[in-house]
């Protein structure tokens, strides 16, 4: 029996809304091509508002291959699921997603399956931008599905978040280095992965990673060692202090045998109003158990929410 959609005629699409867009890198300027790489740009962008009855959705606009598949209300706060209707980012491909939270907004947005990069040219590469904006006292829970990468491929994958005061915003993700059972694990091209935290106006969180596995010593200690798959778990908001750090650590010193996959994990706090969560396995399956497990754990601590029941197990 599919969910009961309430929401549905609050929907509208903003046409003069979707034509301001972000002034974003193209993939030629990431990955230039001496062969003129032609850049295929997909749109999704959506807002989000508090109706008094719940999160809804007030503004979508998108262009293929992705789009919101389904909004649905989900145990006290919006659940959105994304679709890719292609087989994954081709040679040339970017991806834009622009969030945008009101106030007082709870939106849950996770994705149908795995996000997979394709080959590229010696020369191209795909490309993804992720854009969230929370206003006041927002919660967005952006969990999606693995990165998987194939062999020659080539991604430059970008996450800005913009906090307003009460906010929270938490992403886990999960990294493979491709298909293992085709022997192509680290046998992409390149990886470049980013994300900006901005708290009001103020820069509060910096990461960059750029990984070449023809170029880089992957198997050397302090790299990957003998793990083959990473995951990050972030949480940044004004209401994080040391006592989720604790939460979140004991999780991490307790977790559950994943038969022969040790998980080695780690947490910390941020400069400011952040924890960042960083793990690595030989599976992805460990580590996506191993993101739930934090984000359950966040959810009840900072937000008194318990687990959701939408997610397989």
């Amino acid at each position: 029996m599919s969910l009961p959609m309430p929401a549905a005629r609050r929907i509208r699409i903003s046409f003069n809304w979707a034509q301001h867009r972000i002034r974003i890198k193209m993939a030629s300027q990431v990955f230039p091509s001496h062969n003129s790489l032609q850049t295929q740009t997909s749109v999704l962008r959506a807002s989000f508002a508090n109706g008094g009855a719940g999160t809804f959705v007030t503004d979508k606009y998108h262009t293929a291959p992705i789009k919101i598949a389904k909004a649905f209300p989900l145990e006290g706060q919006l659940g959105v699921i994304v679709m890719d209707v292609s087989p994954g980012l081709l040679n040339g491909d970017r991806y834009e997603f622009d969030w945008r939270a009101c106030a007082s907004t709870y939106t849950f947005i996770t994705n149908q399956s795995y996000t997979k990069v394709h080959p590229s040219e010696e020369e191209g590469g795909s490309s993804m931008l992720q854009s969230f904006v929370l206003d006041e006292d927002a919660v967005i829970e952006h969990m999606p599905e693995p990165i998987m990468l194939y062999q020659s491929a080539r991604l430059d994958n970008e996450t800005r978040v913009t906090l307003a005061p009460g906010a929270v915003w938490m992403q886990a993700d999960v990294l493979c280095p491709g298909r293992t059972l085709r022997n192509e694990v680290f046998r992409y091209r390149e990886l470049r992965n980013s994300l900006t935290v901005y708290y009001g106006e103020e820069l509060i969180f910096v990461q960059r990673q750029r990984v070449k596995p023809e170029e880089q010593m992957l198997s050397a200690s302090g790299c990957w060692e003998g793990q083959t798959h990473w995951a990050t778990f972030y949480l940044f908001s004004d209401r994080v202090n040391g006592t989720l750090l604790e939460v979140l650590q004991t999780v991490l010193d307790h977790l559950p045998p994943f038969q022969q996959h040790t998980v080695l994990a780690g947490a910390t706090l941020t400069y400011r109003h952040g924890i960042a969560v960083s793990a690595a396995s030989t599976a992805a399956w460990p580590l996506q158990q191993t993101m739930r497990l934090l984000w359950q754990a966040a959810r009840m601590s900072l937000l008194g929410k318990p687990p959701l029941s939408f997610l397989k197990s």
